[in-house]
């Protein structure tokens, strides 16, 4: 990954180049069009956009005409010339123009600092920069504009819909090609598509939007990961809780989840006869409150801690409905939550076993040492955190000793923390490049004092614990998205929800083919017979086509040897050829052992 192509520019420079053609489509949008209106056109991931308004659509060919304009005022290469213009000019300038949104943005400016505007020859827009110093730092091959979709004026519905295109630019046309050609690929990695054509999961509008619904195969993919998981956590003195899915809203007060959350979760299933009274209850956005009482259900001395709770719980979060996105951004979840109650000095221990587990999930399901570690701080500057200065200094030097003592590479990012504490969020990078956000781990000082956890020290007296709150999936809806893409949908042998396709060759050894799946149905591999009425060939090409790991045909031969031809999906694996049934059992003991 040290080499990706893409990896390879300056952010800052491809942030001006971004930021500097977003200005140059405007100009040519202009030039081609000069009834449109220009609003703002910011640089964002992987390229860049600018909002219109023209009464009429652009289609794919005013795309085309656009893109060839920008070419030729790339190829000018004209500088790009920043001014600052009094206010008093500035306002008359706009106003002369007729460019109202451009006004309006004028208007919300600081009135004490100067106004700038960038000149590209003869065209000119209200910018504060930065941007390249001339077109000619633009290749006229690394830029593709990519579609057009409506958008509101400053996000309201209520105010003007624009046209928006999207445009994505680079340094080299290398860049761009191998850009275009992994956006094609995770097309055909897109966890919605082949989700769908797996079997794995689907969405009903009866149902509602952002609640998937699993079929058979799904929640086994679902069960996999959690007993994988459950078993892992039972090694390491974790316990199993079971918690509901709502409960009084006077626990999420006393959390502070309903004052800082409260737009994040659904209404307020009220029980009082008072309009307007907050009492009743919610559904649950989080698991902690839960396990907290748990906790303070009994008094703990110190030698029972550490204590760690686990749970497979189930939240839901009122996510706006544009917001959602297949399973990676669903309104009900469920999170591998852990609560872990321990000592103050057990917390650096505690926590770097924490990540000693979130990476041994990470190499269990080969997505690779590509990740760095994000330390999510909070804003000093911010009013929506909770707890003390103090208790945030504590948390947060916890976190950065135990990254450091650990070798890990992290980055800090301020305003990233949870309202009630700081947390390490592990980054990870998939096949494609992409990066996503998968385990965390956070320190809590808050809600053990907010609820008045306590447990019984060594001198008899009463102290106070921390919380570490953990989850190395996260949300498995959204962890199950990830792997999807990251596999292009061909799970290891051990994850598979079916690992074993048996292809009988003609309906009279269909017998023999349910004899070897009953075979390696008792030693608990996920084995099924296709004892379809198609052709050998098209019962391969259809295990293939579902992905199966390994495939097993059985014939004549087969059935009078007591053998198997196998088939293999690993890839620079060849087919084992034909084997005794128990040496094939034995190859995919030894797959699964090794979990690939």
């Amino acid at each position: 990954m040290e080499n990706d192509i893409l990896r390879q520019s300056d952010p800052e420079k491809l942030h001006r180049i971004r930021h500097s053609t977003s200005h140059i489509l405007a100009m040519a949008v202009q030039k081609l069009f000069p009834e449109t209106k220009v609003t703002i056109g910011p640089a964002i991931e992987n390229g860049f956009y600018y909002d219109f308004d023209r009464p009429t659509p652009f289609t794919p060919e005013d795309l085309k005409k656009i893109e060839k304009e920008m070419r030729r005022i790339v190829q000018q290469k004209l500088p790009l010339v920043r001014e600052e213009v009094p206010r008093e000019a500035m306002r008359e300038r706009l106003e002369a123009l007729g460019e109202p949104y451009k006004l309006e943005l004028f208007e919300g400016f600081d009135h004490d600092a100067p106004v700038s505007l960038y000149r590209t020859g003869d065209w000119w827009d209200l910018c504060a920069g930065p941007h390249v110093e001339s077109t000619a730092e633009i290749h006229p091959n690394a830029f593709k504009l990519r579609s057009v979709a409506g958008a509101y004026w400053r996000g309201d519905e209520k105010r003007a819909q624009l046209q928006r295109i999207y445009g994505t630019a680079w340094e080299t046309p290398e860049q761009l090609e191998e850009f275009l050609r992994r956006e094609e690929e995770a097309k055909k990695r897109d966890h919605r598509k082949l989700g769908r054509e797996l079997g794995l999961f689907v969405f009903s509008d009866l149902v509602g939007p952002g609640l998937p619904l699993w079929t058979p195969k799904g929640a086994l993919l679902r069960y996999i990961l959690e007993e994988f998981l459950r078993k892992e956590q039972v090694k390491r003195g974790y316990q199993q809780v079971v918690t509901p899915h709502i409960a009084r809203v006077d626990l999420f007060k006393t959390s502070g989840h309903w004052f800082k959350y409260k737009d994040d979760m659904f209404p307020l299933m009220a029980t009082s006869e008072e309009e307007g009274a907050e009492e009743g209850f919610v559904m649950k956005p989080m698991n902690c409150p839960f396990h907290i009482q748990i906790y303070k259900s009994e008094l703990h001395s110190y030698r029972e801690l550490p204590i760690r709770l686990a749970e497979f719980g189930t939240v839901y979060r009122y996510e706006q409905s544009g917001e959602l996105g297949g399973l990676t951004r669903v309104r009900g979840f469920t999170v591998d939550d852990s609560h872990l109650f321990v000592t103050p000095e057990q917390l650096d221990d505690e926590f770097k076993k924490v990540v000693d587990l979130i990476q041994f999930v990470f190499r269990s399901l080969q997505l690779g040492d590509g990740f760095s570690a994000r330390l999510s701080f909070r804003d000093p500057t911010s009013d929506k955190y909770i707890g003390s200065d103090a208790a945030w200094e504590k948390a947060q030097a916890a976190i950065l000793k135990a990254s450091q003592d650990l070798g890990l590479k992290y980055f800090v990012a301020e305003g990233e923390a949870a309202f009630y504490g700081p947390k390490l969020d592990f980054i990870f990078r998939d096949a494609l490049g992409r990066e996503w956000q998968l385990g965390t781990v956070q320190v809590d000082y808050i809600l053990p004092e907010r609820f008045e956890l306590e447990y019984v020290a060594e001198d008899g007296s009463r102290r106070r614990p921390v919380m570490i709150h953990r989850a190395p999936f996260g949300s498995l809806e959204r962890f199950i998205a990830i792997l999807i893409e990251h596999f292009a949908g061909d799970f290891p042998l051990w994850l598979a929800p079916e690992q074993v396709r048996i292809l009988p060759v003609t309906d009279q050894f269909v017998g023999y083919a349910e004899s070897v799946k009953d075979r390696l149905v008792s030693l608990e591999m996920r084995a099924e017979v296709d004892a379809s009425s198609e052709r050998l060939g098209k019962k391969i090409r259809n295990g293939e086509t579902a992905k199966v790991p390994v495939l097993l045909v059985v014939g004549e031969s087969e059935a009078n040897s007591g053998t198997v031809a196998v088939r293999t999906r690993v890839e620079g694996e060849k087919d084992k050829g034909t084997l005794p049934v128990e040496e094939a059992i034995a190859y995919l003991q030894e797959r699964l052992a090794k979990r690939t």
